[in-house]
């Protein structure tokens, strides 16, 4: 199961313009955050909760922006 971020990407680049703004922000390594958002690693309750904060993300918006699924690539 795959996470969809691309709306948490556009966010990101919103508010810090760059992932490795954001990332200094949040207090972890920019290789750490490209794990995160390439589903390598998940993000953890409190890294959600740092961000939410970060990018000013409303609480009832918080699923559209972590919590997407990927949709999956057809089979042929």
């Amino acid at each position: 199961m795959a996470f969809d971020y691309s709306k948490l990407k556009g966010k990101i680049r919103e508010i810090f313009n760059t992932q490795n703004a954001f990332a200094e922000a949040m207090g972890m390594s920019t290789t750490s955050l490209s794990a995160k958002l390439n589903n390598k690693i998940v993000f953890s309750q409190k890294e959600i909760e740092n961000a939410v904060k970060l990018l000013k993300i409303k609480k009832e918006e918080i699923p559209a922006y972590f919590f997407t699924l990927k949709a999956q690539e057809p089979e042929l």
